[in-house]
């Protein structure tokens, strides 16, 4: 079966040239032209998502927002695209929990070669390994098939690479891991991402942990780590 691309511009030009490559890969297309568009469209249930941010109506911001509040589309893969080179998007769509972000002007070969990776990962996990469907930590539960995080017996809602990065560095306790291995681990050797987005992640998990924030340490100058607690 053809997997569902549905692109969101606001340049006619630029959804005409990524659909006819798109669809010269073998992939379905459907596109919008504005947020609210957009927010239709998901309806059709899309494999993956490309969105521009500078949009009118709603931009993608707004737009990723609102499908993200949504659990039947949580966990779509969505790639932020754009024009712009300003280190504050590139953040804001991380503390977002973007599943990737892409500048223009674009590279056909450069976005199939990222829709196929975050699909792979979606479909497959972040590494494509194999391991426990099912993690439990002391007061942390997490369900790898249904990308649940249940938390002292309340249900938390992860995004798609804080799930991922979650789950990694559950299931590999008291091990050190440098942000240039969860970057590969995560997002994969093919994708350009910095640091920092390693960082942002880490944040927007702790603060979901609440109390149990410390469960993941920070090894200064090095990495991070989960800690191994006893199960209650």
């Amino acid at each position: 079966m053809k997997k569902k691309i549905l692109l969101v511009d606001d340049e006619k030009d630029i959804i005409e040239m990524l659909q006819y490559n798109l669809e010269q890969e073998g992939f379905e297309v459907i596109t919008a032209y504005d947020g609210l568009e957009a927010l239709n469209k998901v309806n059709e249930r899309p494999d993956l998502i490309v969105l521009d941010i500078m949009m009118p109506k709603l931009d993608g911001f707004e737009v990723f927002k609102k499908i993200r509040t949504k659990k039947e589309f949580d966990q779509i893969p969505i790639l932020f695209l754009t024009a712009k080179s300003n280190e504050i998007d590139e953040i804001t769509g991380l503390d977002l929990g973007a599943d990737d972000y892409i500048q223009k002007p674009i590279s056909p070969k450069l976005l199939i070669a990222r829709i196929n990776n975050n699909i792979r990962k979606a479909e497959f996990g972040s590494d494509g390994k194999a391991g426990p469907d099912f993690l439990k930590i002391g007061p942390l539960q997490i369900d790898r098939l249904k990308y649940v995080v249940n938390l002292d017996g309340e249900e938390k809602i992860f995004p798609r690479k804080e799930f991922e990065l979650l789950y990694f560095l559950a299931n590999n306790p008291n091990r050190v891991f440098g942000r240039d291995v969860l970057l590969r681990e995560i997002w994969g050797s093919d994708v350009f991402v910095v640091d920092r987005t390693v960082d942002v992640h880490i944040r927007k998990i702790r603060e979901k942990l609440n109390k149990f924030a410390d469960i993941i340490e920070t090894i200064k100058g090095v990495g991070y780590k989960f800690r191994d607690i006893e199960t209650n």
